[in-house]
């Protein structure tokens, strides 16, 4: 036997409670802290920052799969789906429009039941050509081929770090599953109850392709549940992007371990409150957005400067590698380098830039953030 799914109690996952008690202990006071402090915040503060986080959550979930999606044509599908201006944004993705309406059906209305065509959709919607890259795949279905195989590698090297169970068995593991998941008393608490969904769901491994970015989605809605609010104010799918390597080595080691997840819970929980953290420089930042702007109100600046002050502005304090430089102003706006300077100059006299130490061929500037306190 090489995998979970292969015990003779699967699915009966366990784990020892006092070794993952001080980790839940810190996810749940991560949470109340950043929920009470979103509660704070104004209407406009929580469009900009649901805005943000689900742009993030799109495109990071997208990442760990190995997709790359444009950020400006992400957030122009986003502020289009929730109803905000898209105005001055780049097109829409089409291949972020149905991951994002995945995201928000499964915490926009997490309170309604799972079902297998539910699910089934939602894998769909991530396809809608038939195709991942120039492969056909089954889309809207289980899969039905064996062997169902995560690899890694170069052709006839590869290294096989999981294979899930036959296609065969996939509609009664996926009646289990949802068994489980309509049986809130069996596991009390929510932020445990989405590690368990999503360590449940990625060893069944349903579809042909999209497996990840649905337990994802899951993970997110289980979360609502447990929060009963349908904005996300954390993006759990980026921190665990930034972890990408020691996602896969835990959830392999899981797999192919016993049935205690103990250690998977723990690497969640803990990944979970480093999400939490996260998200306090994503709020942290739209303040000082709106902060800006106000400051800034009877400012007047060309569409030039206004491109480049909302470049810095999404790079955040120290975000912009460098500092901006003549050079990249001009790749930038595609300006002269004459004008590049000169307007430069003026964001300088207008309070917007200031310079740093280094001059001659070397000099930058960086952008002056408000201070949120």
């Amino acid at each position: 036997m090489r995998y979970i799914w292969e015990l003779k109690d699967w699915p009966n996952f366990k784990w020892q409670s006092d070794e993952i008690i001080n980790s839940l202990s810190k996810a749940r006071l991560a949470q109340g802290k950043l929920i009470s402090k979103i509660s704070s915040l104004g209407f406009d503060y929580n469009q900009k920052s649901r805005t943000e986080i689900l742009a993030e959550e799109t495109i990071k979930t997208a990442a760990i799969e190995g997709v790359r999606l444009d950020k400006e044509a992400v957030r122009s599908s986003v502020a289009r789906k929730l109803g905000l201006s898209a105005a001055g944004l780049k097109q829409p993705d089409r291949r972020a429009e149905g991951l994002i309406d995945m995201l928000l059906d499964a915490t926009e209305k997490y309170d309604r039941p799972l079902t297998f065509e539910r699910i089934k959709a939602w894998q769909a919607a991530l396809f809608p050509t038939g195709y991942s890259g120039l492969r056909k795949i089954e889309v809207g279905k289980w899969r039905s081929k064996d062997p169902m195989q995560v690899v890694s590698g170069p052709i006839a090297k590869e290294t096989v770090h999981y294979e899930a169970p036959p296609a065969k068995r996939i509609p009664s593991e996926m009646k289990q599953f949802l068994k489980w998941w309509k049986d809130e008393n069996k596991i009390p608490d929510g932020v445990l109850r989405a590690g368990i969904a999503h360590i449940y769901f990625v060893t069944i491994h349903p579809f042909g392709d999209g497996n990840g970015r649905v337990a994802r989605a899951l993970t997110d809605m289980a979360l609502a549940r447990d929060e009963k609010i349908v904005q996300r104010y954390y993006s759990l799918s980026g921190r665990i992007m930034a972890e990408r390597k020691a996602y896969y080595d835990i959830l392999e080691q899981t797999q192919k371990g016993s049935l205690d997840i103990t250690e998977w819970l723990k690497w969640f929980l803990n990944c979970f409150s480093r999400a939490i953290a996260d998200s306090k420089d994503v709020i942290g930042n739209i303040l000082k957005k709106s902060l800006f702007w106000q400051k800034h109100a009877r400012t007047v600046f060309n569409k030039k400067q206004n491109k480049v002050i909302n470049r810095l502005l999404d790079a955040g304090p120290g975000g912009f590698k460098g500092g901006l430089s003549t050079r990249k102003y001009v790749g930038m706006t595609k300006v002269s380098r004459a004008t590049a300077y000169r307007d430069i100059k003026d964001l300088v006299e207008k309070k917007v830039l200031k310079q740093n130490k280094k001059k001659g061929r070397s000099v930058s500037y960086n952008l002056i953030f408000p201070s949120v306190d």
